[in-house]
């Protein structure tokens, strides 16, 4: 006997891939088990009991031409009966060898071939049709995506994050809308009643009682939220990799069709050849020389028996070729390359869950024939919705409130600032920090302000960096009054969010980005006119003029930045309207000369250009018109001299022309009489004019990075000097007047070619070691008690 078990290897399947077996595919299978042991039956037959039995036919040579069992055939019970009595007892004359020898010459010659062969064509077609069914579960194009796509449904429907994320949505919808932490109190106590089985999940001791606080901890574990992470992940390049092509939908096709191509052919030939199998076989051979018989009369001993399992395959095949005419019926009457999640948006709540094609909405048909809830629960990884919400958990397990603290520091302007960089999303947590007073996030992609803004009641100062952001009414309600300083760095300035303009209690807008290249030239920015407070306002971008909206709080902006980044400034006229700006800055504008504009400025206090491109500063005479002009910064230019009409210039009081292409300065600088702070370092200067000691209120002298060979003795005539940077000159010599300098308190000299240090040094009371920058052996050879008053504390 052949044990049925030797065929397992034909129909072995992994148990997890039933998922993908319709209900048609298991009976097809089951269909398949009763033909194969149909044929198997057959063949143990076949092999181990004669295949048939023959008698020489003693008719006359006369009658030969009348078949030899004609006499055998059924013509009555008395006539059968009575011919058998006549031929009852009648010697044959045949040995055993010979009557082996007639069974199987008969067998191959006069037996048919359907009645020879037909418990090994039965075990044929069932392992082509066994193939044809598990044929795509086998193929390398295929069962790489069907095993990988079973291991991630197998994950997605036993992952805890499907049972909470469902039960989110159950709680919303019973309960109404309610705060994100009362939407997780419902999920907590209702989740495991609607889990379903065999999902991890931890139940409450008390499900009735209500859980104040945010109960994500008990649910989603941290390593279970990163499980829940990678497996989005997963599903996304999954999603892309399977919906490019259609090998599944195509290869399931073709085995079907080729399923039913062999099963009417099959059925045909069954249905021709089944009365071919009799019990009396006539045989006619030419062995009258061997045994002295040519004719026989044979008994098909397993003919009754294979007719019978003949019509018993015949009826197993057509209720299998049904079974594939319905499959592809149900492969063609709807289109399976396209799966869509209208039922489950609508159950669960969804509604972001898209639509597939391809392979991989075909398998979510397969997988809908077997169990619409792996669907259901499958869709759950497809939400980007879900998607936030989990890493908003996982934020909220990584940034706890004590670790947030950790982080709280003062800025520069005093104020208790959290700065958080480059994370997936912004923590539920960071709400918690009611004494937070300054919010700066950078590199954080999609942040949605939550309704717990509202607990910083102390916050006054908000950048995004690189952080698009979005601000629910009811927040924007809660910013409006409350925001003073507000930072927005983005790529495009297109990308500023409108709300930011809607803050009518703020007093800075920063804002950094480029104008599109089709708006740069216009530099178009959103309307200021609810800004009814500002006073710092801050661009830095491309535009080719001054912005137009900036008019709109021309009554009350006292600071305008401008940072163009290289790109000509051309347009400034707009500037005038700006009455009572107090500082300007026009930094790296491309300017070549002092826009003209700027002179109508009569508030105007403070003026930066620095990084431009100007050359001679001869409208300088125009800035006696700005009265209150303090503080001019000229730095970073290629300014090649200073005109003589400095001297109208009496209001200045600091004057920075660093980085800069001068060789001299002016004697009337000396006339500048309010200048406190003048710095002129990193230039070409060999000399300076003796009247810089006509500067009585001159406090800080610049003058590093220079070729000065000597300094005019006036120059100590400064007596409110406290800084002197002269470091990196070529002074051979510094002049015993600098004891002179009783309030300097601090001196650097380092890089020059100093043999030694004047002893009057120790005059200066206000010098000590830690402010003179100089080189070591000169500062060793000032006297020791010089030294010693030094470095007093």
């Amino acid at each position: 006997m052949i044990p049925v078990a030797e065929f397992k290897q034909f129909t072995e399947q992994q148990p997890a891939l039933k998922v993908l077996k319709p209900w048609w595919d298991v009976l097809a299978e089951y269909l398949t088990v009763a033909m194969l042991m149909i044929g198997v039956f057959g063949c143990t037959l076949q092999v181990t009991q004669d295949k048939i039995i023959c008698l020489p036919s003693h008719e006359p040579q006369e009658n030969s031409s009348e078949a030899p069992c004609q006499q055998l055939l059924p013509r009555g019970v008395s006539e059968q009966m009575g011919g058998l009595r006549e031929v009852r007892g009648l010697k044959n004359n045949l040995d055993l060898q010979q009557y082996s020898f007639i069974n199987q010459l008969c067998y191959e010659t006069a037996l048919h071939w359907y009645a020879k062969y037909f418990p090994y064509l039965v075990v044929i077609h069932t392992l082509i049709f066994m193939v044809c069914t598990s044929f795509w579960f086998k193929f390398p194009g295929t069962s790489s995506k069907i095993e990988h796509f079973i291991s991630i449904l197998g994950k997605c429907f036993d992952s805890p994050w499907t049972t909470r994320a469902l039960s989110e949505v159950s709680g919303e919808n019973n309960k109404g809308p309610t705060t994100g932490r009362a939407t997780v109190a419902v999920a907590a106590t209702a989740g495991p009643g609607k889990a379903g089985e065999g999902e991890k999940e931890k139940v409450l001791a008390e499900p009735e009682k209500v859980v104040t606080e945010p109960p994500a901890v008990t649910l989603l574990d941290k390593k279970e939220g990163e499980q829940a992470k990678a497996l989005f992940e997963k599903v996304k390049k999954f999603r892309v990799h399977v919906e490019e092509g259609d090998i599944l939908y195509t290869m399931y096709i073709r085995q079907t069709v080729l399923k039913v191509c062999k099963f009417l052919a099959i059925l045909v030939y069954n249905l021709v050849y089944v009365e071919k199998i009799s019990f009396l076989v006539a045989c006619r051979v030419e062995t009258s020389e061997v045994t002295g018989y040519a004719s026989f009369c044979c008994n098909h001993t397993k003919a009754h028996l294979f007719s019978k399992l003949a019509f018993c395959y015949i009826s197993f095949v057509c209720v299998y070729g049904l079974t594939c005419l319905y499959t592809l019926y149900w492969l063609f009457h709807r289109p399976l390359k396209e799966y869509s999640f209208r039922s489950v948006r609508e159950e669960t709540g969804m509604g972001d869950i898209p639509d597939v094609k391809n392979d991989f909405a075909f398998m979510l048909h397969l997988i809908d024939q077997y169990d619409s809830l792996y669907s259901k629960r499958f869709a759950v990884f497809l939400s980007e919705v879900s998607e936030s919400r989990l890493k908003q958990l996982n934020l909220n397990h990584e940034w706890t409130p004590e670790k947030l603290r950790q982080k709280l520091q003062r800025n520069a302007r005093g104020r208790l600032e959290l700065a958080l960089c480059m994370l997936p999303g912004l923590p539920d947590t960071v709400f918690e920090l009611s004494e937070l007073e300054a919010l700066r996030l950078e590199a954080i992609c999609d942040i949605t302000f939550p309704p717990g803004l509202s607990q910083l009641v102390h916050l006054q100062e908000l950048s995004l960096l690189h952080s698009p952001a979005r601000l629910p009414f009811s927040s924007q309600i809660f910013l409006r009054d409350r925001l003073k300083v507000i930072r927005v760095k983005c790529e495009e300035l297109r990308e500023v969010p409108l709300w930011v303009f809607g803050l009518r209690g703020l007093e800075e807008l920063h804002l950094e980005g480029l104008f599109p290249p089709e708006l740069a030239r216009a530099a178009t920015l959103e309307s200021l006119r609810e800004l009814k407070q500002l006073k710092v306002l801050s661009l830095r971008s491309n535009a080719s003029k001054v912005p137009a909206s900036v008019t709109d709080v021309a009554g009350h902006l006292q600071r305008l930045s401008l940072h163009n980044d290289g790109a000509r400034l051309l347009a400034l006229n707009s500037l005038k309207k700006l009455a009572v700006l107090r500082e300007l800055e026009l930094v790296a504008c491309g300017l070549e000369r002092i826009p003209h504009a700027i002179f109508s400025l009569g508030a105007l206090q403070e003026l930066d250009l620095k990084d431009n491109h100007l050359r001679s500063i001869e409208e300088i005479l125009s800035f006696q018109h700005c009265r209150k002009l303090v503080t001019l910064r000229l730095w970073h230019n290629q300014i090649a001299y200073v005109p003589e009409h400095v001297r109208k210039l009496r209001s200045l009081e600091q004057l920075y022309l660093s980085h800069n292409k001068l060789e001299t300065l002016p004697s009337q600088l000396g006339m500048c009489s309010g200048l406190r702070l003048l710095d002129v370092s990193h230039n070409g200067l060999r000399s300076l004019p003796p009247e810089l000691g006509l500067l009585q209120n001159l406090q800080h002298l610049a003058l590093s990075y220079n070729a000065l060979e000597a300094l005019p003795d006036e120059l100590f005539f400064c007596r409110k000097l406290r800084t002197l940077l002269l470091d990196y000159n070529h002074l051979s010599q510094l002049s015993p007047q600098v004891g002179a300098l009783r309030a300097l308190s601090r001196l650097e000299l380092k890089g020059n070619r100093l043999e030694g240090l004047p002893e009057e040094l120790g005059n200066c009371g206000g010098l000590k070691k830690a402010g003179l920058l100089v080189e070591d052996t000169l500062y060793e050879g000032l006297p020791a008690e010089v030294r010693e008053k030094m470095e007093e504390e």
